[in-house]
């Protein structure tokens, strides 16, 4: 089993301005270290371009326009807190604030993927809505609710975790 991670941001302006100048230098070095990190498997990411309203995360975070989403699967919860707690990540998770608007609720969600799977922005997106009405379960967590990884049968088909109905939790 792997973990697979999203968090979501909004840009307080294009990253093109001066305000995310210190954003934009970033960037390179923190993909570059989450990369060579121990327990990395797999990350996509996207910028969304200003007027683009049909992204997947709309439904759950309203206008979808300025949105930085980083989608990647790691090798368990504790290789993804070392490299989220360390390093060039680190430092600019300290800058945030100056860089992205805060959320009404949680921006990033965890879950946990069979190994070789890659999730794609509707799940990812799904899962932050599911934990966003529901909070924290098996099916979408967080790294201070963190759940443990499921016992399954190789090659069961379907999902890890069904979605609980609003009621389980």
């Amino acid at each position: 089993m792997h973990l697979a991670q999203v968090n979501v941001s909004r840009l307080l302006a294009p990253t093109s301005s001066e305000l995310l100048a210190g954003f934009v230098a970033a960037s390179g070095p923190i993909e570059r270290a989450g990369e060579a990190a121990a327990g990395y498997v797999w990350r996509t990411q996207a910028t969304v371009p200003p007027g683009m309203r049909t992204h997947p995360f709309a439904a759950y975070l309203g206008d979808s326009a300025g949105l930085v989403v980083n989608l990647s699967v790691w090798e368990s919860l504790e290789a993804l807190a070392g490299f989220v707690h360390t390093g060039p990540h680190l430092q600019a998770l300290r800058r945030r604030r100056s860089w992205f608007a805060p959320h009404p609720g949680p921006a990033a969600v965890l879950w946990w993927v069979r190994e070789g799977h890659r999730p794609r922005m509707p799940e990812a997106a799904e899962r932050l809505g599911h934990l966003r009405a529901h909070g924290p379960t098996a099916y979408a967590f967080t790294p201070r609710h963190p759940f443990p990884e499921p016992a399954e049968a190789p090659g069961t088909p379907g999902p890890l975790v069904a979605p609980p109905t609003g009621t389980d939790r």
